[in-house]
């Protein structure tokens, strides 16, 4: 079975190298890598001249800094029954494209395969995450979804309309996009389900004077989503609540970079679940293959 993978990329080369290394090790001989170039140099030119002969590489140019729009470049494109989008500085563990694989095979109705982020360190990564398996709705999909580790196949993925262009890196709504095309899915009557086991190596991320610039505006597209979805408040209230313990537990040990990455948190999910017109534009259009 052919597997697409859609690589949005801006800003990194190295990285985006180690990422070809685990692909090449996944000994797939249907994999193509569709790299959607983000930058306005040529620095990915030495990467993908390097990896050609390995690994079956179309790279395609946007001016527009804008992952979202870039996944959906790359989703017109791809011709593979399965599609996934993995991140430019992730990496697959051996086997990980087998276990997805046998995942689809062994179910044929399922439409969405998920799983958890893997810390370079070992154990799970950044984010909270099940430790169960199975189905993903509104009450699950908060802690079963990461977009470097969501994979779907082709023809849901289109006609969903891919990603939301209005979500995502590059937007004022900086995140929780997957979990917004998921449950658009679940919603239209695909399912979906997670797999604890089936992981992908990111780099955890660090509590950084960087991260407590950006903790609102990933908040806000988390924030955003949870209103769309018009999911229960017993689902909703806890991430509200949440970071003003973790803001009063912070200050209270006097880490007060925490405490800041909290209060960032919590504005950032209020603002978004208080942005008007969530709902519009829903359904998504089509998405037509180039």
């Amino acid at each position: 079975m052919r597997v697409s993978l859609i690589v949005a990329t801006r800003g990194r080369d190295r990285e985006l190298g180690a990422l070809f290394e685990s692909l090449a090790t996944q000994d797939h001989p249907d994999l193509e890598v569709i790299v959607v170039d983000q930058n306005a140099d040529d620095r990915l030119a030495p990467v993908m001249a390097a990896w050609r002969d390995r690994l079956a590489l179309r790279r395609e140019r946007t001016t527009r800094a804008h992952a979202n729009h870039a996944r959906n470049l790359g989703l017109a494109l791809a011709r593979g029954a399965i599609v996934g989008f993995p991140d430019d500085d992730c990496t697959f563990p051996p086997g990980l494209l087998a276990r997805v694989l046998a995942g689809f095979a062994a179910d044929p109705s399922l439409a969405i395969l998920t799983g958890p982020a893997a810390s370079p360190a070992g154990g799970l990564g950044s984010g909270r995450w099940r430790t169960d398996a199975g189905p993903i709705d509104a009450g699950n999909v908060w802690t079963s979804v990461i977009e470097f580790n969501l994979f779907l196949r082709r023809e849901v993925a289109l006609a969903m309309g891919g990603f939301d262009e209005r979500l995502g890196p590059g937007t004022p709504l900086g995140s929780t996009e997957g979990n917004d095309l998921v449950l658009r899915a679940v919603g239209a009557g695909h399912a979906a389900r997670y797999d604890p086991a089936q992981r992908i190596v990111h780099p955890d991320k660090r509590l950084t004077p960087v991260a407590v610039e950006r903790a609102a505006l990933y908040a806000r597209g988390m924030g955003f989503v949870l209103r769309r979805h018009a999911v229960p408040v017993r689902v909703w209230l806890p991430f509200m609540l949440r970071p003003v313990g973790g803001v009063l537990v912070s200050a209270l040990r006097g880490n007060m970079l925490a405490a800041r990455y909290y209060a960032a948190t919590l504005r950032g999910r209020l603002e978004g679940f208080l942005t008007p017109g969530a709902a519009r534009g829903l359904p998504l259009a089509a998405l037509a293959e180039a």
